[in-house]
């Protein structure tokens, strides 16, 4: 590797840093790919009468869920390594002339990976509440099954569960469906940014904004399983 004063050094960390970004993307969308499919590989589990085949596709699932979050933390750690990397570098003398251009360089993948990490706890937090939420609706059926009692509130509930989370699953498939086109584009807006840096700011507000409009949507969601719950149970 080139001398930590030379632009070739500067060159081989952004190189290290845009593979790592096309790895965490790749290990993202599988990712999430693995949370939407859990809920519906659970619904075709409950139609089993098999007592050794639940057990056995849930532990698989779960150890997936486990292998995908540990190396998608390694990634993140490194990326993050990388980025500490390239902030030292523009501290370094002779770079002065260069400083702007560096910070705005740095200052995008420093965004990218934000996006990124938010984007690994959401994922994983969604699949989490998805197993917990399957595992209470499952003791739920049980109990029912067991005693045979017809509860009609409780039938209610699981219609209305079912119904939420079919929105649910719904809506983030759709986001994942958008997220290549939306990568693309942001590729290209990046591009411009990088000859008219005045872009940038336009592209802060785009990013918060589309944060804001995630938090708001998980919120939503929060709130009708809360609703729904009450609703069961009181």
């Amino acid at each position: 590797m080139a001398g930590i004063g030379s632009s070739n050094y500067w060159e081989d960390l952004r190189k290290q840093a845009r593979q790592l970004e096309n790895e965490l993307d790749l290990k993202l969308v599988s990712f999430s790919k693995l949370c939407t499919s859990y809920s519906g590989s659970r619904e075709g589990r409950r139609a089993d009468t098999s007592d050794t085949t639940p057990l056995l596709n849930n532990s698989t699932q779960d150890r997936m869920f486990d292998t995908m979050s540990v190396e998608i933390e390694q990634l993140l750690a490194k990326l993050t390594a990388v980025n500490d990397k390239m902030a030292e570098y523009t501290n370094t003398p002779g770079t002065a002339s260069l400083n702007a251009a560096l910070m705005h360089t740095l200052q995008r993948h420093r965004d990218i990976l934000q996006d990124y990490t938010h984007e690994f706890h959401k994922t994983k937090g969604n699949f989490v509440a998805i197993r917990e939420r399957e595992d209470l609706l499952g003791s739920v059926r049980k109990d029912i099954d067991g005693s045979g009692v017809n509860n009609r509130r409780t039938e209610l509930f699981l219609k209305e569960h079912e119904h939420l989370r079919n929105i649910a699953m719904a809506t983030k498939e759709n986001m994942t469906s958008q997220r290549g086109i939306l990568k693309s584009i942001q590729s290209r807006v990046n591009t411009l940014a990088n000859r008219f840096p005045t872009i940038n700011n336009l592209i802060q507000r785009i990013n918060l904004r589309k944060r804001r409009d995630s938090l708001i949507l998980g919120t939503v969601i929060g709130i009708c399983t809360i609703l729904l719950l009450l609703y069961a149970f009181h």
